[in-house]
């Protein structure tokens, strides 16, 4: 057993099985998710018009791209996916500083990261694509990388043109005693 794929399982697993299922909730409502009317309206609160189809599209991504980085099929397409839906989604978290306590980027900044380096690394020799002896064409590839990074690019200035909205209530433990205490009367 060679460790740097029982590693590159590993990562591909959790990664891909945990933005799979983050779609899974957008687009069914699946594992305690809320389904598409919710985050259709957050998407238009966000900015990214028309918010039905980008929501739609975020969702589809993340589960497609999900499934497909677990399986090691059709790589790199997966990671590709969910890295330029984690470029989005970070953006959206900017007003709320770099730590997830805060509501920040810090979580889709590390799914970005960790699907750049799945897509770079490869899905290794426990993969689809691997035990299929299949592979996506280098020049698909490079269209299909073409393709996410100008679609991440369009949300992203539609995003960046939006007016950034705070946090809707506290972000911590400790603010929201502060909030409760200051709600009681004295």
């Amino acid at each position: 057993m060679n460790v740097r794929d029982l590693s590159l399982l590993a990562a591909r697993g959790v990664l891909g099985g945990y933005l799979a299922a983050h779609g899974a909730q957008k687009l069914f409502g699946s594992f305690g998710g809320h389904g598409m009317a919710p985050t259709v309206t957050g998407f238009d609160r966000l900015g990214l018009h028309p918010a039905p189809v980008m929501a739609r599209v975020a969702a589809v991504s993340e589960l497609t791209g999900g499934t497909l980085t677990v399986a090691g099929a059709a790589h790199p397409l997966g990671p590709i996916a969910l890295a330029a839906t984690m470029a989005v989604a970070a953006s959206t978290h900017r007003a709320n500083g770099p730590f997830a306590a805060n509501g920040g980027f810090e979580l889709p900044l590390t799914n970005m990261a960790a699907a750049l380096a799945l897509a770079v690394g490869g899905p290794g020799r426990y993969s689809f694509d691997a035990l299929s002896g299949r592979s996506i064409p280098r020049p698909l590839v490079r269209v299909v990388a073409a393709g996410a990074a100008v679609s991440a690019a369009a949300c992203l200035t539609m995003v960046l043109r939006a007016k950034p909205q705070p946090p809707s209530g506290p972000s911590n433990g400790a603010e929201a005693k502060e909030a409760e205490e200051a709600e009681q009367p004295a």
